[in-house]
């Protein structure tokens, strides 16, 4: 039962909608109703500045690393990346926002945070280097997730972790297929530095 339950609360916390909260709270806008209507750092960058987009940004990334480590702190041995996994798709689907959420880029990172911190930090380097190369912050997180599933299989050696892995990949490319539209027809945004 009470995996059922931690479960659902790694749901749960992925569904705190924080560019939602931040932006009512902070600065009383609907983030949904600017930029790209997402509920995730990118837009809170654009939208509302680097302040806010750093708060929602490692908001989100804890959120998924709380959820991993659920199994730990309440002494299940149950693999965290379920947990985790369950908080991306609440951060995707929300209930607390209509089911209409974020991307899954800084929640499935914060969930490597905590099941693997080495690839979370080889993930970040390959991004920023992807970001700093490209300056498309889309394109940036569909190759790190793709890069992540080669390094599972690399460095992970862990037939879970490589489903896991995959399967965030598949809802980061899921989730940016307006983005690979738009970086197609060159109308998608590029970051200014």
């Amino acid at each position: 039962m009470l995996t059922y339950v931690l479960f659902l609360a790694a749901y749960l916390l992925g569904s705190i909608p924080f560019a939602l909260i931040v932006g009512k709270v902070g600065y009383g806008i609907d983030i949904r109703q600017h930029g790209s209507g997402n509920l995730g750092g990118t837009n809170t960058f654009r939208t509302l500045g680097k302040k806010a987009g750093f708060i929602v940004t490692i908001a989100d990334i804890l959120k998924g690393t709380l959820a991993a480590s659920l199994p730990s702190l309440f002494g299940l041995n149950i693999n965290p990346l379920w947990f985790g996994l369950a908080a991306v798709i609440g951060h995707v689907y929300p209930i607390f926002a209509k089911f209409r959420g974020g991307k899954a880029v800084a929640t499935s990172a914060g969930v490597l945070l905590f099941c693997k911190p080495l690839i979370f930090l080889i993930l970040i380097v390959v991004f920023l280097i992807l970001l700093f190369t490209t300056k498309y912050v889309s394109l940036s997180s569909m190759l790190t997730a793709i890069i992540g599933v080669i390094a599972a299989i690399i460095i992970g050696n862990d037939t879970p972790f490589l489903i896991a892995m995959s399967l965030l990949a598949i809802f980061v490319i899921y989730r940016h297929r307006a983005n690979i539209s738009r970086i197609i027809n060159k109308t998608e945004p590029k970051v200014k530095f």
